[in-house]
């Protein structure tokens, strides 16, 4: 009798470098000094700090989570500004407009249209392909309550062949930063429950309005 080949597991990368210092291999937006010191500005006032830091892969895939409230936005912009970091942040079309959507092209915003199904998760591919990038996504979708993840950042990942960062959103401490990065074993459920594992504890702005994975391989997630 032929023995099982055991399933796919997850596996994480280490951190190369403590936020905001990046890993030669991530790439840079090119901000001007005076961008990232409002960045760290706007952060300490604010009564936020870094933890953790980005493996030391060129392409990778971030998911920032919980995200419960439009501020989670505020500090997401002020951290990519303070760390310089090069990213693709992938958002709902109909934020892309006055104000808010100058700052989101000028922080490299793409928007997305919902009513286009699976056409984010082939754009994001194609983006990752060109090289040095990270793509940026909430997984939840909206800042609203809701009973599931979306997939397709996982999707994504496993499609080009590239780690996922888990950005953590965390109100109860303020702190924000990678929790760890993991490399998809293409088991969804498996993955899933080491992103649980990374975020268990989080907490929201809004915790009634937050939807994490949850670990020990419950699945919580649409497929």
């Amino acid at each position: 009798m032929l023995a099982s080949t055991p399933a796919p597991r997850p596996r994480l990368l280490p951190a190369a470098a403590v936020l905001p210092a990046l890993p030669p291999s991530v790439p840079r937006q090119g901000h001007p000094p005076w961008l990232r010191s409002l960045g760290r500005a706007t952060l300490r006032a604010l009564g936020w700090r870094f933890v953790g830091g980005f493996a030391d892969a060129p392409r990778q895939v971030a998911i920032g989570a919980p995200h419960t409230s439009n501020w989670d936005g505020l500090v997401g912009l002020a951290a990519v500004a303070a760390c310089d970091i090069g990213v693709k942040v992938f958002a709902k079309r109909q934020l892309f407009w006055g104000p808010l959507g100058w700052a989101l092209r000028a922080f490299g915003g793409v928007p997305v249209d919902r009513d286009a199904p699976g056409g984010m998760v082939g754009r994001a591919v194609e983006v990752l392909g060109r090289g040095r990038q990270i793509v940026a996504i909430t997984p939840e979708g909206t800042r609203g309550a809701v009973p599931r993840w979306k997939t397709g950042f996982h999707r994504i990942a496993v499609a080009a062949g590239v780690p996922v960062a888990v950005v953590a959103i965390d109100w109860g401490r303020r702190e924000i930063g990678v929790k760890g990065t993991v490399v998809p074993s293409g088991d969804l459920d498996a993955d899933l429950a080491a992103i649980g594992d990374l975020l268990a504890g989080v907490e929201g702005r809004h915790p009634d309005r937050a939807t994490l994975p949850a670990p020990n391989g419950l699945r919580v997630v649409e497929r």
